[in-house]
């Protein structure tokens, strides 16, 4: 997804859609939580004028995170709209978004792409399905224990002191 200044500018004052499936293989290397991605249906429309280009995208598709409880792959959606904007000149741009300046002659939406995906990526993802094997769920000396279960269990260790306050207290009879 990269155009060329003048390639942009014979369309300025008019509609400039676009619609490409790009591969965001990259995006692994970039962030190694990223197990795998899709590649991604990039629709959208630009905005050119004399001093910017501005790009209205909507990117679908997903990607592939380890879930944070069992290790497994879990397929996280991705759907996303966003306006980015890049400025021909040096001009002092204020506005309330943040605005990209080009360097050269090339508009290239890759590097924006991967960012934006980065930034979709939640800090927890949990998979729905717990008949997949992922992490291990006990070992030596400990196991992974639900909520319910723990307020079940008396700890063996302090089974004896439940038996403590049952007992009668021959001197406290009166």
């Amino acid at each position: 997804m990269k155009w060329t200044l003048s390639q942009l500018q014979k369309h300025r004052s008019k509609d400039f859609p676009f619609d490409e499936i790009v591969n965001v293989d990259e995006i692994k290397t970039i962030d190694p939580t990223i197990r795998d991605a899709s590649s991604m249906h990039i629709t959208g429309r630009a905005d050119i004028d004399s001093a910017k280009v501005t790009f209205h995208l909507k990117i679908n598709g997903h990607l592939i995170l380890p879930c944070s409880r069992t290790l497994v792959d879990v397929k996280f959606p991705i759907n996303v709209e966003t306006t980015e904007t890049f400025l021909l000149k040096d001009l002092d741009y204020e506005t309330e978004e943040e605005v990209h300046r080009v360097k050269g002659e090339v508009i290239d939406l890759m590097p924006v792409i991967h960012e934006i995906l980065i930034l979709e990526v939640p800090m927890q993802v949990f998979c729905t399905d717990s008949s997949e094997e992922g992490a291990p769920q006990s070992g030596k000396d400990w196991e992974v224990i639900q909520e319910r279960d723990k307020e079940e269990r008396i700890d063996p260790r302090l089974a004896g002191l439940a038996q403590f306050f049952d007992q009668n207290d021959p001197s406290s009879d009166s």
